[in-house]
Formats: structure tokens, C-alpha cells, sequence
């Protein structure tokens, strides 16, 4: 399954928020979107969810336009990990990661013994199996943040988007997430996932793709898109760069 943005434009009212995004992922993929704060990587994964409207161009899957397939199979071929998702309800873990399932059931059935074993093996990747008998509200922020990326798991989407997925977690959680993410892709998905931290995306993305203020600044590997000056005309900052084996780019000051 391959999912593109072809001339991609947003905007509301007079400010053009993405002025003509032309991107591709295939299955296997981890594809990190980069950027400083409003560079428009939130727009161009709700866009790529099928979540807005963009103002110009379209979104093809498989070479389709996502417009012509019916909501359930978008659900199905397609999940999505929001940047600050809200559950409103007291919901017990398991009920809210098997919610991941719904593209999956018929109306009105109950679980089947395929959406069970999907449920527990995503709140197992997440780590939050021990969390399931616990309400979603009696939870920290990071452990929030595990539980809702479990329920994306559990649609076993051919493309999973991931806003921020590693926000509000503590450093071993977050490199989990992250090696979670690239394990996923091996077995065949495709990944978009929105990064701030630049050693994250040099380490477990296959490509980035850098933006700012809405246009695409570079597509390519982490090492050419990463680039001295790349990062100083984007970010405004310096970097020091180390590791081989597990590099590392850290910003220094600001230029």
C-alpha cells in the first residue's frame, strides 16, 4: 500500500498554511515529518487521515484518490495517533484500546476471537497490558499516551500516522515507541510520524521530510535532510553531532 500527497495546499482564510506538499510512503517505511512549531506537520498528517479538506491537490492511496473509498475501508487501510487525543469517558484500557477494532466488526457483534488477540497484542507492544483493568483517567499523561497508541495498533492499519507519539513520555518509553514504530514497519506498515527531537528522527526514520512555514524544505535521508544547513536556516540553531552506532544530533545555541 502506498499513500501520496500530490500538490498539496491548505489554508484558512487569507494564511496558507501548506503551499503545494508533494510526499510518498510505502509499506516498510518509517517517515519522519520535521519542522519548528506551525511548519504545518499536524495539517499535512490530519490531511493525509482523511480528517480535512485540502484547498488544492489530493491524497491518492494506492493511486486512488482517498476521496472515492468508503469511510470504513479508509478506516481500516488507515489509523491515526492525534497529538493530544481526549477520551471523555471513564473507560476502562481494554475497552478503549478495542476501540481500534470497530473498522474491523460488524454492527452489533461482539468481539471476535481475531479482534481479541489484535487488542492484546497491541496493548503488549504499547506495554500497557498490565494497565487494562485501570481507568483511563486514573492514568499520568505518558501512560495516556501508550493506551491511545495501543488502540491505533490494535486497527492493524496498513498506514499508521503518529503525531508527537513520544510527548509526555519519559525516556525509556519514549525509545520504545520509537523501536515499536520501526518493528511495526518491518513487518509491513507504513509509518508517518511527526518528530521535534532530531536524534529520535536520525536514529529510527528511513526518511524525513522537512518543512517550514508550510513548503517542503527536503526529502531524503536523515543525513542529507539533517544537514548543517538545513537545521541553521530552518531551526535557527546549531548542532553537535556524535555516535555511530546510535548518532546523535543535539541543538547547541541559537544562531
Amino acid at each position: 500500500m502506498k499513500i501520496e500527497a500530490r500538490g498539496i495546499r491548505y489554508g484558512v482564510g487569507a494564511a496558507e498554511i501548506l503551499a503545494g506538499i508533494d510526499l510518498a510512503v510505502s509499506k516498510g517505511e518509517v517517515l519522519g515529518l520535521i519542522g519548528p512549531n506551525g511548519a504545518g506537520k499536524t495539517t499535512l498528517l490530519r490531511l493525509l487521515a482523511g480528517l480535512a479538506e485540502p484547498s488544492a491537490g489530493e491524497i491518492l492511496i494506492d493511486g486512488r484518490a482517498a476521496t472515492s473509498l468508503e469511510p470504513e475501508a479508509l478506516a481500516r487501510q488507515i489509523a491515526y495517533l492525534a497529538q493530544g487525543s481526549i477520551v471523555h469517558w471513564p473507560l476502562r484500557v481494554d475497552a478503549i484500546v478495542a476501540l481500534g477494532r470497530l473498522p474491523h466488526r460488524r454492527r452489533f457483534n461482539g468481539l471476535s476471537a481475531a479482534d481479541r488477540d489484535a487488542i492484546a497484542q497491541a496493548m503488549t507492544e504499547a506495554d500497557v497490558l498490565h494497565l487494562r483493568d485501570r481507568s483511563f483517567d486514573t492514568l499520568s499523561g505518558g501512560e495516556q499516551r501508550r493506551v491511545l497508541l495501543a488502540r491505533a495498533l490494535a486497527v492493524q492499519a496498513e498506514i499508521l500516522l503518529a503525531d508527537e507519539p513520544g510527548a509526555a513520555l519519559d525516556p525509556y518509553h519514549h525509545l520504545q515507541v520509537m523501536e515499536l514504530l520501526g518493528r511495526t514497519a518491518r513487518r509491513g506498515a507504513g509509518i508517518v510520524v511527526v518528530l521535534h527531537d532530531l536524534t529520535m528522527a536520525t536514529r529510527f526514520c528511513d526518511r524525513l521530510v522537512l518543512l517550514d512555514h508550510g513548503r517542503l524544505i527536503a526529502d531524503g535521508r536523515p543525513d542529507e535532510v539533517l544537514s548543517d544547513d538545513h537545521i541553521a536556516a530552518v531551526y535557527r540553531v546549531s548542532v553537535e553531532r556524535g555516535g555511530d552506532a546510535a548518532p546523535f544530533v543535539i541543538p547547541k545555541q541559537r544562531i
